[in-house]
């Protein structure tokens, strides 16, 4: 089913990532998102709260017990005078036990309260899954940035040697004037894109501090030979797979279940109740002497009793029949609810499905995509050289091979993303499918990567 809790998975990661790191890797960025992200903190603390609505529910049907315990003194003498014989004293204390026998509301409740708490585990369970898709996103976002500003300073120095060489051009009589402005243009451009693209890595790194609470200036990178594969097997059968397994249909499943219980429990208000009642009682006065010498005796009287309580509802103002309607339409409600949410998991999981399938073939293009423009510009650059081609054929083949390097490297990162997010709609994401991305990081790449200006 591919389901975890929290306390596994911070087991599993720990014994995982024990070993010592140069560099930042995912699964050690997941252990520490896991311990320190507010999302799933809040909903873990959300998720125990309504746990205690299970107790609150069971206690209805326990017995419950009672002590009370009180003592009067009654002051004795003729009116408005104060009396100097002493007072009466009582006390009077006693333990009363009271058990449910029959209380068929309170017994659908208790049912209603266990499958809302399934429900509220299911929930769980799926933001943790949303938290590894978070941290995953949020680290390959980091990566698609820091390749995207790679490009783009070297697409800004590739223009600057071309706007240098220009000018020098210009000033022999090579080349006329236009072709430095357009150069120097070109230049302009690819600066301003470097600029852009470091503003753009720097929010990515932010975007990841902002998961797990520190900051990430050194991060391996995805190898280049990670495996780009279509998914195996049929659509129908993900498709089935999803139905069956997805964390919120099945959460929404027994929300269903919840409401149906809960109307039950209103439909049963209007049945009798039985309960048995028993008690032990004890009093005792002490003896006194009254105002006209008379001596009053003192004692203990004690006694048990044990009853059979039966009480039928007869007329609440209609409050009965009200709550029982409104219980019949959260019924409804949450049905459709239900049905929103089955035919979004088989929308989203046929798109997962196909845009991975789309990844893996993108990607391959886009290699031929990278050779082609590369050839493309060592064969125009050629022909600048003996006057066949202008600057614009230039600027414009080194753009397209940029552009393909960028276009490249977000095809890889879809894949990875697109593949865990189809997971993640099957409800089979784990911590496994991280430590199996984190195979095909480079610690190495990682450095010579970000270099030493990386951090934010």
């Amino acid at each position: 089913m591919g389901r975890f809790t929290r306390l596994t998975s911070l087991m599993m990661l720990g014994l995982l990532v024990a070993k010592p790191v140069l560099a930042d890797d995912l699964l050690s960025i997941l252990e520490l998102a896991m311990r320190n992200d507010p999302q799933l903190r809040q909903a873990e603390a959300q998720f125990n709260s309504a746990q205690q609505q299970v107790i609150q529910a069971r206690s209805s049907l326990l017995p419950g017990a009672s002590a009370n315990f009180s003592e009067s003194r009654e002051a004795s003498g003729p009116a408005g005078l104060v009396s100097l014989t002493p007072s009466d004293a009582s006390r009077r204390y006693g333990v009363n036990l009271q058990q449910s026998l029959l209380n068929l509301s309170a017994w659908y409740d208790y049912q209603g309260a266990k499958a809302s708490d399934q429900a509220q585990l299911l929930n769980f369970q799926a933001q943790e899954q949303e938290l590894i898709l978070r941290v995953a996103s949020a680290y390959f976002e980091v990566l698609r940035a820091i390749d995207f500003l790679e490009t783009r300073q070297q697409e800004e120095e590739a223009a600057e040697r071309q706007y240098e060489q220009t000018s020098q051009r210009e000033e022999v009589g090579l080349v006329a004037i236009t072709e430095v402005y357009e150069a120097q243009a070109a230049y302009d451009l690819a600066r301003n894109n470097t600029i852009l693209a470091e503003n753009a890595r720097d929010s990515a790194y932010e975007a990841l501090e902002a998961i797990t609470g520190q900051p990430h200036p050194n991060l391996e990178v995805l190898s280049e030979d990670f495996p780009i594969e279509p998914v195996e097997g049929a659509m129908e059968q993900w498709t089935q797979e999803a139905l069956n397994n997805n964390l919120t249909l099945l959460a929404a499943e027994s929300g269903v279940e919840a409401r149906q219980q809960v109307a039950r429990a209103r439909r049963s208000d209007h049945l009798p109740t039985v309960s048995l009642q028993g008690g032990y009682n004890r009093s005792e006065s002490d003896s006194t002497v009254s105002s006209d010498g008379g001596v009053r005796s003192g004692g203990a009287f004690e006694g048990t009793s044990i009853a059979v309580n039966v009480s039928i509802p007869l007329y609440s103002g209609h409050a009965v029949s009200a709550r029982r309607q409104a219980a019949e339409y959260d019924v409804v409600a949450q049905q459709e609810q239900l049905n929103l949410v089955r035919r979004q998991t088989r929308q989203e999981i046929r798109n997962a499905y196909r845009r991975v399938n789309t990844d893996a073939m993108v990607v391959e293009q886009r290699q031929q995509a990278i050779r082609s423009a590369r050839s493309a510009l060592e064969a125009i650059e050629a022909g600048y050289e003996v006057g066949t081609r202008n600057i614009v054929d230039v600027v414009q083949a080194r753009q397209q091979l940029f552009r393909a390097l960028r276009d490249h490297a977000e095809a890889r990162y879809n894949y990875v993303l697109d593949t865990l997010t189809l997971q993640q709609i099957t409800g089979m994401l784990t911590p496994q499918d991280i430590i199996d991305i984190n195979a095909w990081l480079d610690e190495e790449a990682a450095s010579a990567a970000d270099g030493a200006d990386t951090t934010p």
